[in-house]
């Protein structure tokens, strides 16, 4: 496929908010997209406004495979991996159970790697982009969503590895650290620990799944605006390692990164004497 045919994507976790957004922009665009839901009703919805999807659950190897083969087949090739899928946790790290921690870096780290290795192969011999949705919870820790930031976090070093791996073959990494959209995130998408516990009380840690919901709804992104975002950096001849979305993502992992040289700064001659003498 050349410049002039335009480009063709494969996204996961289009049935709503920015995954969906970005289909829609992606075809507007004149590029080609695949999807993947996990429910035929969003399948049909998908179909009414022309775009394809097809069934995928990135917590299952099987279904994986089956899915960028089949991706794979309909498009001929992809040259924009987007790993969108995820959802959020809320609820103090001490209350959490293994399980549930378990259960989103299942979703939001290996399915995205599940993915991605799939794709690998074949995109190490067109080349083409691999975007990583990760999160401003990627960068900044929050109290209240530890399981959420560390699948995040995960999948940021990941992501950096990758990148400077699959870079000799041509294939772009891109890591998008989207700050608060308006998305079904905050509301239908966030789940909450199943226990939790009253030391917490009033605090962020313990009212962050109540102070989410009623953030829902009033987030200041516009995923529209996200999505189209994105499909400029995709296509710009010298993309950035990462792409921040959002003032809020924007001011928060500045501070975050002035923090962190502060850090060093002022204990640097504490670090450097731990060399042997």
């Amino acid at each position: 496929m050349t410049e002039q045919e335009g480009k063709t994507w494969f996204i996961t976790g289009v049935s709503s908010g920015l995954g969906r957004e970005l289909a829609r922009a992606v075809r507007r665009s004149g590029d080609r997209v695949i999807g993947t839901v996990r429910k035929t009703a969003h399948v049909d919805e998908l179909a009414a406004e022309g775009i394809d999807a097809l069934i995928l659950d990135v917590d299952d190897e099987a279904s994986v495979q089956r899915g960028v083969s089949e991706a794979t087949a309909r498009l001929g090739r992809i040259d924009v991996l987007v790993n969108n899928a995820g959802f959020g946790m809320a609820g103090a790290v001490e209350a959490l159970s293994i399980g549930e921690v378990r259960a989103v870096m299942e979703t939001n780290f290996f399915g995205a790697l599940r993915v991605t290795q799939a794709l690998i192969p074949s995109m190490r011999t067109t080349g083409g982009t691999i975007v990583m949705v990760t999160s401003m919870a990627g960068v900044v820790g929050f109290a209240g969503t530890g399981a959420y930031c560390a699948s995040k976090f995960a999948l940021e070093g990941l992501s950096e590895a990758l990148a400077d791996e699959l870079a000799p073959f041509g294939v772009h990494v891109l890591i998008v650290e989207p700050g608060s959209f308006r998305t079904a995130f905050a509301g239908d998408s966030n789940r909450r620990a199943s226990r939790s516990i009253d030391a917490y009380a009033g605090t962020q840690a313990g009212e962050a799944h109540r102070m989410m919901a009623a953030y829902a709804g009033t987030e200041p992104g516009d995923p529209a605006k996200g999505a189209d975002a994105i499909i400029a950096t995709v296509r710009s001849p010298s993309p950035p390692r990462r792409l921040v979305l959002g003032a809020d993502a924007v001011e928060l992992i500045s501070a975050k990164l002035d923090q962190v040289r502060q850090d060093i700064g002022a204990w640097r001659e504490v670090s450097r004497a731990t060399a042997f003498s």
